[in-house]
């Protein structure tokens, strides 16, 4: 619902995109290679969508297990007449603004022509007491026969709709244009060499290149492109040995969550292992390069099928040894208690201490463990007598580094806003009083991620505004140094180790691609500032970047709370309320929704002279753990009511109106976008919803899903059913009271989503299809649904499939809004 490593970021969330990553260079990035960061960027970062870029964002954090977390985010659910009590949510904010005539497209579609889909009255569930119909069941079974011919039906009106745009071709033409611009990931160094990834432009997947000098020319290590005709299979993590000289990597078939490993030599040679069924798992290798640690689900009926919808249980921890059969690989640590438990583990930079962190889904506390590797000769048997550093749920515990007989812990506990302290491996779980707070807690400032590199040094980075500052910090004091001077953006990959003097910054902004900075510190002392210089800087031709403003505001949300929102528009623009807008929102799982560039976004503002709007609502950690938690569970009206004070604020500004207003999210966005639609349908010309969470009742039932329940609440438990149920998007599908109709809305999903499975998307236009066709005389707005076949959550996407998927969202939106185009 996108850190790096063993941390996928929370993925465990329904990020819409989302990679993996080992890393050094992102968030924990203690061992694993910044490549992730540059895979993730390949696709969102790089233009995309909001989601993946989340990833990124995660992912900079630090240990494998946050990466975890990050990968397996997600939500989601239906109706006033199929129970005894209307789940109806309405929300008025304290904002008032004019009202407007509600919005209608010039475009429309026959509601009759909207195919049906076969109800079975006959399941009924009994919740708490309510009784709440599934009648659209059937469709949680993607490979049903049924289901693919409904499928189709549902394309066949869709498919037609969306080409009709009389601008289609100019805008593939321009974006494909756009996008045909050289992207570069962020370098790490490993052994002898350095590594990065490339894509010349258009290619489906980038490409990892080698170098033995920054100044030379790159070569293939390893191109993904070559490993299917369609592009659809990508590197989700990776992770070097210590000395650089042997590379683990997953791959993933069709944007499916699970991977298969396997492993390259520094020098191009392929070794015989090959390890199948890894779903949800960074990678970090024995200081010895013996082996590998890895994660995935004991039990588990189709591995690589990406369309299986089966829920998983029972993460756990196993051992690769090189030169065996995976029937040979040891498993390492499980943990009974619950089958919703993660777990990953991360080898300490100087090989020493194996760190296993446990966490309960997308919860945002964990536990850590830890196991002396070299008392045991660095010999792995059976499972581990793992000793415990951190023992109870009551807080977020990072792994940093490890000191001779100290760790240093990244953490909110009693400090919503992080802070960084050193302890004991032996006495740290006998709390604070045995702690060091090394970099204290800042006000208004949370401490994203800490990496340690060379000459006593800490580089922090933080989120300040919305945005990502970097500090330089001294390791044995915790004193900050100086800054990093970045400007205005996020930084989407970060790479350093304390036995290299060299680290590398790529950062961005919503009008930079990419720079790529780098700094040789040398033997100088930690108080020397050294300068960043650029290795990289990627350009784009077409667009006049100063022709653009950008622009944060705050303003109130219904309960007052102050809101941020970065707003992006060309410097000549006329607010007189004529204008396209397109808002994005996120608003969950702890995902902060800093800015990245764009390039579709770009021809929004370029070619249809629109506004392109992001809010940053709460449920993310742009303010830390205490503005998470104003948006999670009980509290999950907040983030609508700030979606909807933000789409206010813009008409009241006049930068647009209801009628050209469109809103879009992805995952834990669509679900945002779904219930913000049914709360004030009148005050959005359109709907882009992206694999989102629609089934509130059931999300948990599939796959990763139970991972959400921390976040979302537990359907199944009485006490948080009544506010789930409120308001599930599937559950909440009603004409609206007011006699108006629903607005022009686009769903957009794919048939290998194993992690917000289609099924959220299916059974919503099912029942939207039923409940419209009923008042056919109001309804005029079209409806349909885009379902993408051999595609997932997002995640490896190739380039070629998100064109054509931009293409056919900026196409829909061009027809229902009545956008203009101009050169």
């Amino acid at each position: 619902m996108f850190r790096t490593s063993l941390v996928f970021v929370v993925i465990v969330a329904p990020l819409y995109r989302q990679p993996s990553i080992k890393s050094g260079a992102l968030m924990k990035l203690q061992k694993s290679n910044v490549f992730l960061v540059a895979s993730i960027v390949r696709w969102v970062g790089w233009g995309c969508d909001v989601e993946a870029t989340r990833l990124l964002r995660v992912r900079r954090s630090s240990s494998t297990a946050a990466f975890v977390r990050l990968i397996t985010s997600g939500s989601v659910p239906y109706d006033r007449g199929l129970s005894n009590q209307p789940p109806r949510n309405i929300s008025v904010t304290t904002n008032s603004i004019k009202m407007v005539p509600k919005p209608e497209s010039s475009i429309f579609i026959d509601p009759s022509t909207y195919p049906l889909a076969r109800k079975d009255e006959s399941i009924v569930e009994d919740f708490h007491g309510i009784k709440v119909p599934d009648p659209y069941r059937w469709l949680e079974d993607p490979d049903s026969p049924e289901t693919k011919a409904y499928v189709e039906k549902l394309n066949a009106i869709s498919t037609p709709f969306i080409a009709a745009s009389p601008v289609r071709e100019k805008i593939r033409e321009k974006l494909t244009k756009l996008w045909d611009y050289e992207k570069y990931g962020c370098t790490s160094k490993r052994g002898k060499y350095y590594f990065y990834y490339y894509n010349t432009g258009l290619q489906n997947q980038s490409v990892l290149y080698k170098q033995k000098d920054l100044n030379e020319k790159g070569e293939v290590f390893l191109d993904p492109n070559k490993l299917s005709d369609d592009g659809t299979t990508s590197i989700r993590t990776q992770c070097f040995t210590r000395d650089g000289t042997i590379m683990a990597y997953g791959l993933s078939e069709k944007g499916s969550d699970w991977m298969t490993l396997k492993f390259r030599t520094a020098e191009g040679v392929d070794l015989d292992d090959v390890v199948t069924g890894v779903k949800h798992s960074g990678l970090d290798w024995m200081p010895d390069n013996s082996g590998v640690f890895y994660s995935r689900y004991p039990e588990h009926k189709s591995a690589i099928e990406g369309s299986s919808t089966e829920k998983h249980k029972f993460h756990s921890l196993y051992f690769h040894r090189i030169g065996t059969p995976q029937k040979d690989d040891i498993l390492v640590a499980d943990f009974r208690e619950d089958p919703e438990y993660m777990c990953s583990g991360t080898v300490s930079e100087d090989g020493r201490y194996l760190i296993v962190d446990v966490s309960r889904g997308c919860d945002p506390v964990n536990l850590l463990y830890y196991y002396d590797l070299t008392a045991a000769g660095n010999k792995i048997t059976g499972k581990l007598d793992l000793k415990p550093l951190f023992d109870k749920f009551d807080a977020k515990y990072d792994f940093v580094d490890s000191e001779g007989d100290t760790a240093l812990i990244l953490t909110n506990h009693e400090s919503p806003m992080f802070k960084l302290i050193r302890v004991k491996w032996t006495d740290a779980k006998e709390g604070p009083s045995r702690w060091e707070t090394l970099i204290p807690e800042v006000e208004k400032s949370k401490l994203d991620w800490v990496t340690p590199v060379i000459g006593g040094r800490l580089i922090a980075c933080y989120v300040e505004d919305v945005k990502n500052t970097l500090y330089v910090h001294c390791s044995k004091t915790g004193n900050r140094l100086y800054e990093i001077p970045l400007g205005i953006g996020s930084i989407s990959g970060f790479f350093g180790k304390k036995h290299l003097s060299e680290i590398f910054i790529a950062f961005e902004s919503f009008l930079t691609p990419t720079i790529i900075y780098y700094a040789n510190f040398g033997d100088t002392k930690p108080t020397c500032v050294v300068e960043m210089k650029e290795l990289r800087r990627v350009q784009i031709a077409g667009i006049d970047t100063s022709a653009i403003n950008v622009k944060q505001v705050f303003f109130p949300s219904r309960d007052g709370t102050k809101i941020p929102m970065y707003i992006v528009h060309k410097n000549d623009l006329k607010l007189d309320g004529n204008n396209a807008a397109l808002l994005n929102g996120y608003g969950g799982f702890n995902i902060a929704d800093l800015p990245y560039f764009s390039v579709s976004r770009l021809l929004f503002l370029q070619y249809f002279g629109g506004v392109i709007a992001c809010a940053n609502l709460r449920g993310g950690s742009e303010y830390g753990e205490k503005w998470h938690e104003a948006g999670m569970r009980e509290r999950k009206q907040n983030v609508f009511d700030d979606f909807i004070a933000s789409a206010e604020y813009l008409i009241k500004n006049n930068y647009t109106s209801s009628k050209k207003l469109a809103i879009h999210g992805g995952s834990n966005g669509g679900l945002l976008v779904a219930a913000c639609s049914q709360q004030r349908p009148e005050l959005y010309g359109a709907v882009v919803n992206r694999v989102g969470v629609m089934d509130m009742l059931r999300f948990h039932k599939f796959t990763i899903g139970g991972a959400w329940l921390p976040e979302y609440g537990n359907p199944d438990v009485a006490s948080d059913f009544p506010f789930i149920y409120k308001y599930s998007p599937l559950h909440n599908i009603r004409m609206p009271a007011d006699g108006g109709q629903w607005p022009s809305t686009l769903l957009m999903t794919a048939d290998h989503d194993d992690r917000v499975v289609p099924s959220h998307s299916l059974k919503y236009m099912a029942r939207l299809y039923e409940v419209v066709r009923e008042a056919k005389d109001v309804q005029r707005n079209p409806l349909i649904i885009r379902v993408e076949v051999r595609a997932g959550h997002g995640s490896g996407k190739p380039t070629s499939k998100i064109i054509a998927e931009l293409v056919d969202m900026y196409s829909f939106l061009q027809r229902v809004l009545d956008l203009k185009w101009c050169e």
